[in-house]
């Protein structure tokens, strides 16, 4: 089964958390919340964490008023507006957000099956 994409995090962060190396998060703020598998680096500050692009917008489709979207896709946490009315260009590609395990059985990544034809 295809895993969501990596987020990387500190060490003292992870602890703190009771979060491992290979553990799958829940990265979640009052916009939405995404899928992402902990890689620890001693590179990344405290207090900070990374989530590259790139991954497949993916929603599970639970009912809840909070979208949890299954591939890692930071979209998900992120403000949909542009930086101005000239450029219309992305914000800074940074929001507060809040981590924890996800204990949850894995939802399935559905992102890249196509689609029914009938």
């Amino acid at each position: 089964m295809a895993r969501p994409t990596f987020r990387e995090m500190g060490p003292d962060d992870a602890a703190a958390r009771g979060v491992a190396d290979g553990d799958l998060l829940r990265v979640f703020n009052d916009r939405g919340a995404c899928l992402a598998v902990a890689r620890l680096s001693d590179r990344i500050r405290r207090g900070v964490v990374r989530l590259s692009t790139g991954a497949w917008f993916d929603p599970e489709l639970s009912g809840s008023n909070i979208l949890l979207e299954k591939h890692g896709n930071p979209n998900a946490l992120t403000l949909d507006i542009g930086a101005s009315k000239l450029s219309q260009g992305c914000i800074a590609q940074t929001c507060l957000v809040e981590i924890e395990r996800f204990d949850g059985p894995v939802p399935e990544i559905t992102a890249h099956r196509l689609p029914d034809f009938l």
